[in-house]
C-alpha cells in the first residue's frame, strides 16, 4: 500500500495472456475538449474491476468506447488478445461485451420474460409466432442460475423494486453470451437492501469466473468488497491502479482530496480568481 499522503501516479498495466480486454494509449476529444488523454486499462478473464472517478473525469466516456457507442481518436482497443475496431454497439456485443446502463433499456409494461428476451424473441419451428412458452422457461433457469430471486416473470417489470429491475438487465446481459459486462453505476439511487441484492450478484458472478466485469461506482466500500482490482481515472487519465486488497477507503479518499486542492489551487492562480 502506498503511503498516506503519496500521490496517485499514472500506472502502465503490464502484459497478460489472462487479459481478455485491453485499451492502450486511447484518447479521446470532443472539440476543444479532451475527455480521455492516453488511457491504458486493463481486465483478466474472471476479474471484477472497479472504476472511479469524479462525475466528469471521464468514466463514461472510456465506457462508450469500450461498448462500441463511440470510437477513440487514437489508441488500441483488444479484445481477447485481437485487436479490432469496434464499430458499433452491435459489433461489440458480437465480440462478448455488452453494458447495464443507469436507466436499464427495461419497457416497463413488458413482462419480466419479455425484456429477458427483447429484440433476440425466439420463434415456434415453422411459425411466425412467439414462442413464450420457450422465454418463460429459459428466463427462470437463467434467473435462477445466478440466484436472483424474481417470484414471478411474467408480471410487469414496472412492479418490481429497483434492485430486481437491475438483477433483471444484469441477468440479460449475462444470458446473451456476454461475457465482458460493464456497469454503469448499478447501484446509482438504490436503497441499502436493494444494493445489496446486486452486489450480492456481482459477487456470485464473481465467484463463478464465467464473467470479466468493469464496474463503475462512486462508493468506495462497494468497490473494495465486489472488485478484485480498482482504477481511479482523474481528468481523463487512469492514475491508479492496485488490487483492492492493497488500499483502502482512506488511501482513495486522500488521493482524491488531494486533486480537489490542487485543482483549487490552480482556480486561484488564474488572473482575476477571487481569492
Amino acid at each position: 500500500m502506498a503511503e498516506q499522503g503519496q500521490e496517485a501516479t499514472p500506472t502502465t498495466p503490464a502484459a497478460s495472456v489472462e487479459d481478455v480486454l485491453r485499451i492502450e494509449g486511447v484518447a479521446k476529444r470532443f472539440g476543444p475538449v479532451t475527455a480521455l488523454r492516453n488511457v491504458d486499462l486493463h481486465l483478466k478473464k474472471g476479474e471484477v474491476l472497479g472504476l472511479l472517478g469524479d462525475n466528469g473525469a471521464g468514466k463514461s466516456t472510456l465506457m462508450k468506447i469500450i461498448s462500441g457507442f463511440q470510437r477513440p481518436d487514437e489508441g488500441k482497443v483488444i479484445v481477447k488478445g485481437e485487436e479490432v475496431e469496434l464499430r458499433s454497439v452491435v459489433h461489440a456485443r458480437s465480440l462478448g461485451i455488452d453494458c447495464v446502463y443507469q436507466d436499464l433499456a427495461l419497457i416497463d409494461e413488458l413482462s419480466v420474460y419479455h425484456n429477458m428476451f427483447l429484440n433476440r424473441e425466439p420463434h415456434r419451428t415453422g411459425l411466425p409466432l412467439i414462442d413464450n412458452r420457450r422465454m418463460k422457461r429459459e428466463s427462470r433457469a437463467a434467473l435462477d442460475s445466478i440466484g436472483v430471486n424474481i417470484p414471478r416473470i411474467d408480471v410487469p417489470v414496472a412492479r418490481l423494486s429497483g434492485g430486481q429491475r437491475q438483477a433483471i438487465a444484469v441477468a440479460r446481459t449475462v444470458t446473451s453470451d456476454a461475457d465482458i459486462i460493464l456497469l454503469d453505476e448499478p447501484l446509482a439511487a438504490m436503497g441499502a437492501k436493494e444494493g445489496a441484492m446486486i452486489l450480492d450478484l456481482v459477487a456470485r458472478l464473481r465467484e463463478e469466473g464465467r464473467v470479466s466485469i468493469i464496474m463503475i461506482a462512486h462508493n468506495y466500500v462497494h468497490v473494495l468488497e465486489s472488485c478484485d482490482r480498482v482504477n481511479l481515472i482523474q481528468d481523463g487519465e487512469i492514475t491508479y491502479d492496485r488490487p483492492t486488497a492493497e488500499t483502502s477507503v482512506e488511501e482513495l479518499n486522500e488521493i482524491v482530496v488531494n486533486e480537489y486542492r490542487r485543482a483549487r489551487l490552480a482556480a486561484q492562480a488564474q488572473p482575476g480568481t477571487a481569492r
